[in-house]
């Protein structure tokens, strides 16, 4: 778990891309999918979601959101010295798509860039290892990546899986604020947790415990699998859970944070983390309509649109909230 350092760190800039490609409930009913817009949406709240083009790599998508990241910031590639991409869909197993976005992006040679893996949860544990490696002083901007080529590890006869994910990329730039005031923009903490609990949610094969075979593509195991009825209720207790923590440690009210950002994945598990913390709907930002679930790039894509839509202004707090496979969940608190 990260400390803030004695000159505050902030969020600099945002970014997201969404490829242009949409894939509406309707589409995926004229499939042949055993489903419909109605059943769709009634049980996760998910109307459409952006689907990757063929020759569009995860790396891409994490490309163009670095770009409008970097241009919110007002810095230029050359200015980045630390590059974070968090991503369970890497472009291949090696090397680390991080290292495709600094070369892609035209970054300055020699920098350190690599990967990281906690699944939907991931932005958070690329923002709290950005936050620390920024605070050692040895790193002045940091960018740090959410990017997801799902739709690459979704079974498409599996209608209890395919409707709910997307593909897409979010973005930040960690550094140092400028900012004089006396309460200037800052990344206030991040709390990381693990339950192992694997099983839960999944892609069976494509590692060294489980390589792909003839025998293992014929099962599909090398699509995610879920228990989307445990995976519910251990998500809607763990944010809540280490919603509670952060903002006990940070001597903080619900009353006081202006505004939610949890990941995207089920409109009724944010329902009931909004009941649960008796924190208001219409203060808990809210995309999955038009995204769908894209794991690591879920919080960073709304965090986005959450500031160019006016719904974070400077001074207010934001509570970021995630969950994901293995089990992975936590949250941050960040001051603009």
């Amino acid at each position: 778990m990260s400390e803030p350092s004695a000159t505050p760190i902030a969020i600099l800039g945002t970014g997201a891309y969404a490829p242009s490609r949409v894939l509406t409930n309707d589409d995926l009913a004229r499939t042949g999918l055993n489903t419909s817009d109605e059943w769709i949406r009634t049980r996760t709240g998910i109307s459409s979601r952006h689907i990757a083009a063929p020759h569009e790599a995860a790396s891409d998508l994490a490309t163009a959101a670095a770009r409008a990241a970097l241009a919110d910031a007002a810095l230029t590639p050359a200015d980045i010295d630390l590059i974070i991409v968090a991503t369970l869909t890497p472009d291949m197993p090696m090397p680390a798509t991080a290292t495709l976005v600094q070369q892609k992006l035209g970054a300055r040679p020699g920098i350190p860039a690599f990967d990281l893996n906690a699944a939907c949860t991931g932005f958070l544990y690329a923002l709290d290892t950005a936050w620390a490696m920024v605070a050692s002083g040895r790193h002045r901007h940091a960018l740090v990546i959410g990017a997801e080529k799902l739709s690459t590890v979704l079974d498409w006869q599996d209608r209890n899986t395919c409707v709910l994910f997307g593909d897409g990329a979010g973005a930040a730039i960690i550094g140092h604020t400028r900012n004089t005031a006396a309460a200037p923009p800052a990344i206030l903490g991040v709390r990381l947790y693990c339950a192992p609990n694997p099983s839960l949610l999944h892609i069976p094969v494509g590692g060294s415990a489980r390589p792909h075979t003839p025998d293992t593509y014929a099962q599909r195991q090398h699509y995610i699998k879920m228990n989307g009825r445990e995976v519910f209720k251990i998500a809607v207790r763990a944010m809540e859970n280490s919603a509670r923590e952060i903002l006990e440690q940070h001597h903080l009210a619900t009353t006081q944070i202006d505004l939610v950002i949890p990941h995207q994945a089920n409109r009724r598990i944010i329902e009931a983390i909004a009941k649960n913390l008796e924190y208001p709907l219409d203060r808990i930002y809210i995309n999955l309509d038009r995204h769908g679930n894209t794991s690591a790039a879920s919080i960073p894509i709304a965090l986005d649109e959450a500031r160019r839509s006016h719904r974070i202004h400077p001074g207010d707090i934001t509570l970021l909230l995630a969950f994901g496979a293995g089990l992975t969940y936590g949250s941050a608190l960040v001051r603009w």
